[in-house]
């Protein structure tokens, strides 16, 4: 395949305005990298805290997406683990060291010199992108590109806060029921899982969206659920959620913050905390994370709900996200999957 030298692109150049579709050089993959042709890349929260300024010192100017899907047209030196013509997917985790006591010890997703798509690398919002052969996932067949593209952020992230939940809770709470919520609850009810999701005040739209999915319960955050829960999941950014969340847990029950950035956790009662609650966060991801959501996603079957849009509308995509008014997961469809 002979490629093109340059490609439209998604382009931020300061944080706090609007991205830009622009023309770039396509870019080249160097020693362990592969050049992929991009079908669809996803739209989540993060790249919506990268572009309004929340999180600090991203690559200037950026190329945004980390939920990308597309297919290997070209390999650099010492590449062996993928192929041209692979359909793989790049996640938010780009590159990490290898060698630091977290890469060995499994907790690579603590890595100091890790690298992210989409932040401190280019992402997929264009064309082509290039991707470190270490961190390209092989996509089950069962999806097509733009429905397979969640699963790579919102449903990784996900995964990994659902996990971080316990294996033991039955009774979880979801405060924030937008990509990724969207798609954990769909795991939990498949394996016996009681959800009760929470929603901004009043939005009956999302609570609807919720109780469809399998939820047994949906109400405004302000409100307690009908049962104490074992556990929560904190998938909105909002910091007054977790006394909120302390609250509504039993015992020894343990609230998960899912989001990379959060506003500032007010001051609350110790007791609120005592009893063995336990607040935690959770960053980034794991290949294994990655592994292990790829192979039970098409079991559940697991179904995104997604909102296709043309690259040249991604700031309304992300004024959508921005607003609360997604329903699901937005996605950019790039090229077709045939084309």
């Amino acid at each position: 395949m002979r490629l093109p030298e340059t490609m439209r692109a998604v382009v931020l150049e300061r944080p706090g305005d609007e991205v830009r579709l622009v023309e770039v050089p396509v870019p080249r993959p160097t020693a362990g990298q592969v050049r992929i042709r991009v079908s669809a890349c996803g739209v989540c929260r993060t790249d919506l805290h990268i572009v309004d300024g929340e999180l600090p010192n991203p690559k200037l100017p950026l190329i945004p997406g980390h939920q990308i899907v597309g297919e290997v047209v070209d390999t650099g030196p010492g590449v062996e683990e993928v192929h041209i013509g692979d359909r793989v997917g790049v996640p938010w985790l780009g590159s990490t060291c290898g060698t630091c006591v977290y890469c060995r010890t499994g907790r690579e997703n603590l890595c100091g010199r890790a690298k992210f798509t989409g932040y401190t690398l280019d992402g997929g919002d264009a064309e082509y992108v290039v991707a470190d052969q270490r961190y390209c996932f092989r996509l089950p067949a069962e999806y097509g590109d733009v429905e397979v593209a969640p699963l790579l952020c919102a449903g990784l992230i996900g995964y990994r806060a659902y996990r971080m939940a316990g294996q033991d809770a039955v009774r979880i709470g979801i405060y924030g029921f937008g990509a990724a919520a969207h798609i954990i609850v769909q795991i939990a009810v498949h394996q016996g899982k009681r959800i009760y999701a929470f929603t901004r005040p009043g939005d009956a739209e999302a609570q609807a969206f919720a109780r469809r999915l399998g939820a047994v319960w949906a109400g405004d955050s302000a409100q307690s659920p009908p049962e104490e829960l074992d556990a929560a999941i904190l998938f909105a950014p909002v910091g007054s959620l977790v006394p909120a969340a302390l609250q509504a847990v039993a015992r020894g029950g343990t609230v998960v913050c899912g989001g990379i950035h959060m506003s500032d956790i007010p001051s609350f009662p110790y007791r609120l905390l005592w009893e063995e609650r336990v607040v935690r966060s959770v960053a980034n991801l794991t290949r294994q994370d990655g592994r292990e959501l790829l192979e039970i996603a098409p079991q559940v079957p697991v179904k995104t709900t997604v909102r296709a849009f043309p690259l040249e509308e991604v700031n309304e995509a992300l004024n959508l996200l921005r607003s609360g008014r997604m329903e699901g997961a937005a996605v950019l469809r790039i090229r077709s999957d045939d084309s």
